[in-house]
Formats: C-alpha cells, sequence, structure tokens
C-alpha cells in the first residue's frame, strides 16, 4: 500500500490500494522538515501555519499524487524471492503522471537556487535531468564502478553482505555548487548517502534528497541524519 506524502484530507482507493494519508510537514529546522507519516490526529494551528508558508501545497496535490501511485506497479519476488519490486517503468507509461511527478519536484526546488541535480544510477537518469532542466541547474551522474569515462571520485557504502561503490567525474561539481540528489526509491539508503559524501567531499552543499517512493520499513530515512529527504508517496 502506498501513504502519499500530503496535507490534504484523506480518502481511500480500495481498487487501486492507495491511501492517501492527512499529512504536514513540520519544519525542525530553518532547512529541515520532517514528514509526519502516521495517522494525524488534530494538528496544531500553529504548526498548520508554520508548514503552509514554508511549503505551501497546491490545491491539485492529492490528486497528481494519487494518480502518480496508482501507476507504480508492484512486482513480487523480483530479481529473488522475498523482493517486492517497486517498478516505476509503468509510470513513465503514463504522460500525465510522469509530468506530474517531474513538475511535483520542480515547483518544490525551483526557488532553492539549486546549481546541480545529481542522479544516482540508474533510475536518478529519468527523473534528474528533466528537473535539471526545469530549474536551470547542471545535470552530474552519479554511477556505479567503471561506468564513467573520465578521471572519478569513489564513495564505498555497505549492502547487506559487502560493500559496493559509487563515483563522480572529478570537476563535475565544484565547491560552493548546490546540490539536489535525486533517485526513483529510497530503501536502506546506501546509495543516497554515498552519493551525499562524493558532492560533500569535493565542497558543495546538498540541500535535499528527492525520490518518488519511499520503503519506509527499511528506515533509510534514518541514515541520513539530519539531511532533509522528500518523497512522494511512501510503500508500506
Amino acid at each position: 500500500m502506498y501513504t502519499v506524502i500530503t496535507s490534504r484530507p484523506h480518502f481511500s482507493n480500495l481498487t487501486k490500494g492507495i491511501f492517501v494519508n492527512p499529512e504536514i510537514l513540520l519544519p525542525t529546522s530553518p532547512q529541515t522538515f520532517t514528514p509526519i507519516r502516521r495517522r494525524a490526529g488534530n494538528l496544531a494551528s500553529s504548526n498548520m501555519a508554520a508548514a503552509a508558508a514554508i511549503s505551501p501545497i497546491q490545491n491539485d496535490d492529492v490528486e497528481r499524487i494519487a494518480k502518480i501511485s496508482s501507476t507504480i506497479r508492484v512486482i513480487p519476488d523480483f530479481p529473488k524471492p522475498g523482493i517486492m519490486f517497486q517498478d516505476i517503468t509503468t509510470l513513465l507509461l503514463d504522460p500525465v503522471a510522469f509530468k506530474d511527478t517531474i513538475d511535483l519536484f520542480v515547483e518544490r526546488y525551483k526557488h532553492m537556487n539549486i546549481s546541480v541535480v545529481a542522479g544516482v544510477e540508474a533510475r536518478g537518469f529519468i527523473f534528474g535531468p528533466p528537473i535539471a532542466l526545469a530549474i536551470g541547474a547542471k545535470f552530474v551522474p552519479i554511477r556505479k564502478p567503471k561506468k564513467l569515462p573520465g578521471e572519478v571520485i569513489s564513495e564505498e557504502y555497505s549492502l547487506e553482505y559487502g560493500t559496493d561503490k559509487m563515483e563522480m567525474h572529478v570537476g563535475a561539481v565544484q565547491a560552493g555548487d548546490r546540490a539536489l540528489v535525486v533517485d526513483d526509491l529510497i530503501a536502506t539508503g546506501g546509495t543516497l548517502c554515498a552519493a551525499m559524501k562524493l558532492l560533500e567531499r569535493v565542497g558543495a552543499q546538498v540541500v535535499e534528497c528527492a525520490c518518488v517512493i519511499e520503503l519506509a520499513e527499511l528506515k533509510g530515512r534514518d541514515r541520513l541524519g539530519e539531511k532533509p529527504l522528500f518523497v512522494l508517496v511512501s510503500s508500506t
């Protein structure tokens, strides 16, 4: 089931398995917001006013995100038994849902002075470039080892069994760049953490990480520490 990250009144679509949760972004610091994912009771009006001032919600957000949620297909036991694979290729088949996905990110970041959008291999390459073009930022691919042709810097991260690396071209990002890290999904958070470390090693400021889907039960958000994470839907 998908929980939609929104602050509009909730509704359910039993045929699609969508639940839209009445949530709100509460400011925990000037640059950090914590989405509340549980069913909300009575929220303090001061919190609602503060969140609305910082992150205004558009009237059609619920409808757009519900549409996005309904187009994501779940494939059981892929690529191995026990895995519930979140397939965004069905989202890409729907031009309206795909455009809404990009538009929601663009609306959030267009006034944040982002100078670089870093897309994490591989599906971050689908969502990152159109966001970068729309907000006037450069796009930088963060890739697995031996995929980039030029000189690279590498960052190792832990897997369930062993380690892996992410790499970035030397010179693609400069000190002082304001970076947005984009991927389709956050699970354990390892690749996002590696991407952030690469950017920070060259002196960039990571403003936020953005994903279409969050697998909340894997607690990847916790691995990011204090770094803000923005997601559209949460798979539960």
